[in-house]
């Protein structure tokens, strides 16, 4: 039984890692594969935030020597190293303010399998609507991102805090709107994810700290090594992806995981 149990582990894993930067939704398909397989984790909370770490980390390896290079330069003064992080930090800000007051309301009202499957539905019917518009980006390189657009990617990503919406989605959706390419998009929706995770995991880990047990921690390890490990294999293939591709075929993705979770929760 036990064996079992980390095998549920393992692929929730995996389905957290290969969604997660996806602009499909994580928590929908967390919800539905962990209602299928029948996964209870005592953990609770906690399991989903560290498999979230697992993810996260896999784009901090990825992205090491581009963050490297962009610390150096903050640190020796180099004004567009400075200005790319004063911009992450700018998209950031929105999701921190608005977190704080309405977390508590997040988790115990939005956060139900109907109302991600709606949200499904309707980003899959954004996206359809944005990819229809025919645009010339102004920015092709994430790095070069002005203050403007940064803000109105931060505001999108407060939107993902409905459940469902995707964060990557979000921002990615958010960012082509204010004129970025869809990797410049793409590359600064993962370089905003970095401080938005890390702060919502460690507030969460804090708050769920009491559950981090010796009995549970072999599922979270798990979880945890299944999620950096899938993650790091689709945030590469993603970039390669949307510089050649629209994102329809996500749009189908959502709308017919929307339909199912509203068929199986109604």
């Amino acid at each position: 039984m036990e064996n079992l149990e980390l095998l549920k582990a393992f692929f929730l894993g995996l389905i957290e890692g290969l969604t997660e930067f996806l602009p499909i939704s994580s928590t929908g398909h967390l919800i539905l594969f962990g209602h299928l397989i029948d996964f209870q984790s005592d953990s609770g909370r906690a399991f989903e935030v560290v498999i979230q770490l697992g993810a996260i980390l896999a784009v901090c390896w990825l992205y090491r020597q581009k963050i490297i290079a962009l610390l150096q330069g903050f640190f020796s003064g180099d004004l567009h190293a400075r200005r790319f992080a004063l911009n992450v930090f700018m998209a950031f800000l929105p999701a921190v303010i608005i977190g704080i007051f309405a977390v508590d309301f997040i988790k115990h009202v939005l956060f139900s399998p109907i109302v991600v499957a709606c949200a499904l539905i309707i980003g899959g019917l954004i996206i359809f609507a944005i990819e229809a518009k025919k645009f010339e980006p102004k920015t092709i390189e994430a790095t070069d991102i002005s203050l403007k657009q940064a803000i109105l990617v931060g505001l999108a990503q407060c939107v993902a805090m409905i459940p469902g919406t995707s964060r990557s989605g979000a921002t990615i959706v958010g960012g082509m709107l204010s004129g970025l390419s869809r990797k410049a998009a793409t590359e600064f929706s993962f370089f905003l994810a970095m401080p938005t995770m890390l702060g919502a995991a460690t507030y969460d880990l804090i708050r769920n700290a009491d559950v981090l047990t010796s009995d549970n921690l072999i599922n979270i390890s798990v979880g945890f090594v299944a999620a950096f490990i899938a993650a790091f294999v689709v945030v590469k293939a993603l970039v390669k992806f949307v510089e050649k591709h629209t994102l329809r075929v996500f749009a189908w993705y959502r709308l017919i995981l929307g339909i199912i979770l509203l068929i199986i929760f109604l």
